[in-house]
């Protein structure tokens, strides 16, 4: 049974295409209108509202709720002060990813943690005898990220508390009568917030933003322009850039957090005592520098694109859909006798920053910035390679994002 998100009903009049996906169950908008290119430009010059609300919420409390995450989340909660949020990872005895989210810190013994994917079960299974109750609160509470540079403009019209929210911080408070929880966090890669409210007074503080909003551009956006702004701000999606350890077939399809770029959240762990799980394979690959894949960007070289296609009678296209496959990067061009150095999990065309990027895995011996790799693609269905250079991420991060309010 296909379910709909508190937000729906009035989500739902707003979408001109009637075209959404399945996400956990609930209708999720692919678009709502037939250019999801402008509901990307919305959030990139203005503003733009998603519905984030099919996260699984699970409501952590208990004396002993800051030792339990302390042992099963990757990165270190006892480092998140009551009212600030933290984005973590958590893993298996293997030290292979499972799935990632945000962790809300309302208090010392009050957390909520955001999920992708159901993992009450296993978060339940190891609590042992700590004092901790863990609660599944999906149903109850809708989340809106409202997102874009006029964002914090929109909101602090209706909480002040958003004018002086710091990246990554958030505050209980209230939209006109409804309780609300205000966060500057989401999944775009720009200035944004998210909003979560209790499900029957959803609709009347989603009525309340697009009534804000509507002298500052606001519109909603769906998955489709979702997926340009992610793979800009280089931010991984399960399924995509790696597969749930539990379900995953080989380890081929397994990442370490390290290999998904994200190792800046093992800071302190290879000297620190502090046992989670998979913490003891995480600290023998970092000693050990074992490592198989570093993630990085990807930068393909316009001339070379153009030229591949020109060549062929073809126009060079400029698509901002993202590829639905990946891609092999090789050394050197096949006709050279290239090898396989790493893959594409995720590839576009940017429409601001106008080039071909993507999201990658290579060997960490070619991952240095502007290291020569060429990606695999089909023109006049014959396999060829372009040109491309490997490139920090995020590819776009405006200083907006994370700059003081």
């Amino acid at each position: 049974m296909i379910r709909t998100t508190p937000f729906h009903p009035r989500l739902g009049e707003l979408n001109t295409q009637g075209l959404y996906t399945q996400w956990q169950g609930y209708l999720s908008a692919l678009r709502y209108t037939d250019a999801p290119k402008h509901e990307y430009f919305a959030v990139r010059n203005a503003v733009g509202v998603f519905d984030t609300s099919p996260l699984y919420k699970y409501r952590i409390q208990g004396p002993d709720a800051e030792q339990f995450l302390a042992g099963v989340l990757v990165r270190d909660v006892r480092l998140c002060r009551p009212g600030n949020a933290q984005y973590t990872l958590w893993c298996d005895d293997r030290g292979f990813v499972m799935e990632d989210g945000v962790v809300f810190r309302h208090s010392d013994t009050d957390f909520l943690l955001t999920a992708a994917r159901p993992n009450l079960g296993w978060f339940s299974d190891l609590r042992g005898r700590l004092r901790v109750e863990i609660e599944d609160v999906s149903e109850s509470y809708g989340i809106l990220a409202v997102q874009g540079p006029r964002s914090r403009t929109v909101l602090a019209m209706l909480m002040p508390e958003a004018g002086s929210l710091p990246f990554f911080g958030l505050a209980d408070t209230k939209l006109g009568s409804s309780p609300v929880t205000l966060s500057r966090t989401g999944y775009t890669g720009d200035l944004g917030f998210e909003v979560t409210v209790e499900a029957d007074q959803a609709v009347g503080v989603l009525d309340a933003i697009l009534d804000a909003g509507r002298g500052h551009g606001v519109r909603p956006f769906g998955e489709e322009a979702l997926m340009m702004l992610r793979i800009e701000a280089g931010l991984p999606l399960v399924d995509v850039e790696w597969h749930n350890s539990r379900t995953a077939f080989t380890d081929h399809e397994r990442v370490t957090p390290t290999e998904l770029g994200m190792g800046w959240m093992l800071r302190g762990v290879a000297d620190g005592d502090r046992a989670f799980v998979g913490g003891a394979a995480i600290r023998r690959e970092l000693a050990t520098k074992s490592s198989r894949w570093a993630s990085v960007g990807i930068v393909v070289d316009w001339r070379a694109w153009d030229m591949l296609h020109r060549d062929a009678g073809l126009l060079p296209p400029k698509d901002e859909h993202p590829l639905p496959y990946e891609s092999v990067l090789h050394d050197r061009p096949t006709t050279a006798g290239g090898s396989q150095v790493g893959y594409v999990t995720s590839f576009m065309y940017s429409p601001v920053l106008q080039k071909h990027i993507g999201l990658a895995r290579v060997r960490p011996d070619v991952a240095s910035p502007g290291s020569e790799v060429h990606m695999e693609l089909a023109i006049n269905h014959s396999n060829t390679t372009v040109l491309a250079r490997t490139a920090r991420l995020p590819l776009f991060n405006p200083p907006r994002k994370a700059a003081k309010p």
